[in-house]
């Protein structure tokens, strides 16, 4: 946790939090002081920012694609129907905050699987996941592996859910419990890149409030002990059977081969803005710290144009596949649909020396690697940090 400002909390009978602080471990200044990432502004997300309001946690960042629907009132204690069609991770922000207004919050509007920098990640103090796709989860569990932090997963069906802590550094990870069907399926969401989010959705999750309270309030004690430094469920999860109101934990195995418990060691921060940044200036740090021959990866494939075979044409499109849809892929020209072509890595020899790193698609406070061989080191865009936590930024160290 940061020590730049760090607020202090009154004690007393009358205190708002004199109820929590009467348990001995408490330390009601380490929550003020903490941070939180949530992904997820549904049904287990307002559960858990009500719970992380009510307990004076400090600083949190709300992520979200999606808009407040209809439906959404019947599972999201901090909707209403004036709210439809707002953005849910800006809503959920602002109805937290009302909660506890000494709560500073953040919303991300966007696609987290492409387009939430690993800044974000690493700033946190704890990470909790309210979603409900395997791409999104990985997406999650890759980020904080990379950045060497443990996050909270939550899962609802019907009655039914399962919290489960994740500390890819010391023990399983999430895509260690992935199945070969798991994967198939994830594999099959992903070939259709391109599709609209409408084209993608498969049918909703049947899911109740009642299972939501249920699961993110241990999602929220689980994070409550992590900031405290007490054990946890890492490597466990606790499933909830609601039919019958049987719980159990289960413990899960780690896959010494599995690739996402690899960090991203050494990173050194830059102070660099992403849309001042250009390939060329970055590859000539990488290439000034790893050797001549070095390359930029990025974390994501990032598309660098379309092709139309009917056409024989080649559109150049700089973009994160989270800013792209299946319109965007068809040719203008004939409406064909078009192939994708992406890349993953640069170097001296591309074209897009001149180019920012946002305009590539590039997300806001990201990581990005330099390698040469075998040999990595890690960058992190600290430049960004302002402009992506506005007055969060305060409380960040100089």
């Amino acid at each position: 946790m940061s020590d730049a400002i760090r607020v202090s909390i009154p004690s007393g009978s009358d205190d708002r939090f004199s109820r929590l602080q009467l348990i001995g471990w408490w330390d009601q200044e380490r929550l003020a002081n903490s941070r939180a990432l949530v992904i997820g502004a549904g049904a287990l997300g307002n559960e858990i920012l009500k719970n992380l309001a009510l307990l004076g946690v400090g600083q949190v960042i709300v992520a979200d694609l999606d808009l407040i629907e209809n439906s959404n009132l019947s599972r999201s204690i901090l909707y209403r129907e004036a709210d439809i069609g707002r953005a849910k991770a800006e809503v959920a922000a602002e109805k937290a905050r009302e909660i506890y207004p000494g709560m500073q919050t953040r919303s991300f509007h966007g696609n987290i699987v492409y387009d939430l920098g690993l800044g974000v990640y690493r700033w946190a103090d704890v990470i909790l996941g309210g979603l409900d796709n395997r791409e999104a989860r990985v997406a999650i569990n890759q980020a904080a592996a990379r950045v060497e932090k443990p996050w909270i997963d939550g899962a609802i069906e019907r009655l039914d859910g399962v919290a489960r802590v994740f500390d890819p550094a010391v023990g399983p990870c999430y895509e260690c419990t992935m199945s070969e069907v798991d994967w198939k399926m994830l594999e099959a969401r992903r070939s259709c890149a391109l599709l609209t989010r409408d084209e993608m959705e498969q049918g909703k999750v049947p899911t109740t409030p009642t299972t939501s309270s249920v699961i993110a309030g241990i999602q929220v004690q689980e994070a409550v002990k992590m900031l405290h430094g007490l054990d946890s469920l890492s490597g466990q999860g606790f499933v909830f059977d609601g039919t019958y109101h049987q719980s159990y934990l289960v413990s899960y195995s780690r896959n010494e081969d599995c690739p996402a418990h690899e960090a991203f060691e050494p990173i050194e921060v830059l102070d660099w803005r992403s849309d001042e940044t250009t390939v060329g200036q970055l590859l000539e740090r990488v290439c000034a710290d790893l050797g001549p021959d070095a390359v930029i990866e990025f974390n994501q494939d990032l598309l660098e144009s379309f092709t139309c075979t009917n056409c024989d044409e080649v559109q150049p499109y700089q973009s994160s596949l989270g800013q792209v849809t299946e319109s965007d892929s068809r040719c203008p020209g004939c409406g064909a649909p078009r192939t994708p072509n992406f890349y993953h890595a640069l170097g001296r020899d591309t074209s897009l020396l001149d180019a920012t790193l946002e305009s590539l698609g590039v997300p806001l406070w990201d990581i990005l690697g330099g390698r040469q061989g075998t040999t990595f080191r890690y960058y992190e865009l600290a430049g960004d940090r302002e402009r992506f936590l506005g007055p969060l930024a305060e409380t960040q160290e100089a």
